[in-house]
């Protein structure tokens, strides 16, 4: 990986001390204010895995788990071996308590997502749902995530995106820069990372963009799917 700047580093921190901030709260934030439309999106992932997550001898990487609903959605739907990481320790406190809860024994283990400790061409498949966009750097952290994906292997994100349908993307740009933030602070506490929230994802690239970024570092078979009418996709590709 190479070298971050002091802005980016200084990004990484406050992205970290924002989510430790509201870890308790990020479950609930999440369904409610998504109207449960997260866990179908998590579905539609693990269905693009499907090949891979019925191989036994399969291991797939979760990035930026977070609290750990994806990876828990991939291991109790398949038979390859899932990890999680993620750099915020109270949000993988909350993940490893599902473990429990699912009769599950997923690892949980505390890393940069940019600066992942896997050897090169580990993984058969990595995932990443919604934290591509809070890395500091885009470009340097979908090559961080190709590099330990083995050749053939696949890569799947699941991120806020563009909205596709004219009167649907306004309504739902007022509610995600009026309202939200509003619910989200009045709930969790700090209404700046509800705020940031719509802020990060106007500056992410959109569909078509983001599937060039992954195109032009090695990813072949680059391909998306619009989720509810745009305002989240799920890109796909395979490391060359």
């Amino acid at each position: 990986m190479s070298e971050r700047t002091a802005n980016e580093q200084a990004h990484a921190r406050a992205v970290r001390e924002m989510f430790a901030g509201i870890a308790t709260k990020y479950d609930f934030l999440n369904h409610f204010l998504s109207v449960n439309i997260d866990k179908r999106w998590r579905k539609l992932v693990r269905q693009k895995l499907e090949k891979e997550l019925n191989d036994s001898d399969a291991l797939i990487l979760d990035v930026a788990c977070g609290t750990g609903d994806l990876s828990v959605e991939l291991q109790q739907n398949g038979k390859a071996k899932v990890i999680g990481t993620d750099f915020c320790r109270p949000m993988l406190t909350i993940a490893a308590e599902k473990n429990t809860k699912n009769d599950l024994s997923i690892p949980y283990l505390e890393g940069d997502g940019m600066n992942l400790a896997f050897p090169d061409e580990t993984f058969d498949a990595v995932t990443i749902a919604f934290g591509l966009r809070n890395f500091s750097n885009w470009l340097d952290g979908l090559k961080e995530l190709s590099r330990v994906i083995k050749k053939d292997g696949k890569l799947v994100i699941l991120e806020f995106s563009e909205p596709v349908v004219p009167g649907f993307k306004q309504i739902f740009n007022l509610y995600f820069t009026q309202v939200l933030p509003r619910i989200g602070g009045a709930v969790s506490g700090s209404r700046g990372a509800y705020e940031y929230l719509p802020d990060s994802v106007s500056r992410f690239p959109n569909q078509k963009n983001l599937a060039k970024m992954m195109s032009e570092i090695g990813f072949k078979e680059v391909s998306y799917q619009n989720l509810t009418g745009g305002i989240a996709a799920i890109h796909l590709g395979t490391k060359e």
